[in-house]
């Protein structure tokens, strides 16, 4: 019985450290995405809530809003909508959070890759 409660309290224990240790990305953070041989700068306004993500990118062409972001654990996702010479095209946002870095996987649903993107948090 001793055991079986130690254990259960090591486990609550466990679940409650994960939890303080989520990261919250709200703030402002920038990087610099590669298309082809051009570099792209990129401001992200982001705003956490629990998992559920908002926000928007800021780049060459404005800001567009953050679609189905979310953040759970270490992992970011979300998509943006922008219009690519009258063609409406969705780029994927998949990417890892350490620290004060995102490195983030950016694709379109065309099929591009644009590789992986590193964002800093703008202190």
């Amino acid at each position: 019985m001793t055991r079986r409660i130690l254990f259960a309290t090591a486990v609550l224990c466990a679940v409650f450290a994960g939890l303080a240790l989520a990261a919250d990305i709200s703030g402002n953070w920038s990087g610099t995405m590669q298309a082809g041989d051009s570099p792209v700068p990129l401001t992200f306004a982001f705003k956490q809530d629990g998992e559920k993500l908002t926000g928007t990118v800021t780049g060459p062409g404005g800001p567009l809003e953050l679609n189905e972001g979310k953040v759970v654990g270490d992992k970011v996702t979300f998509y943006v909508q922008a219009d690519m010479g009258g063609t409406p095209t969705k780029f994927i946002s998949e990417g890892v959070i350490k620290g004060e870095e995102i490195t983030l996987n950016i694709r379109a649903d065309s099929g591009m890759d644009f590789g992986p993107t590193l964002l800093k948090r703008i202190k």
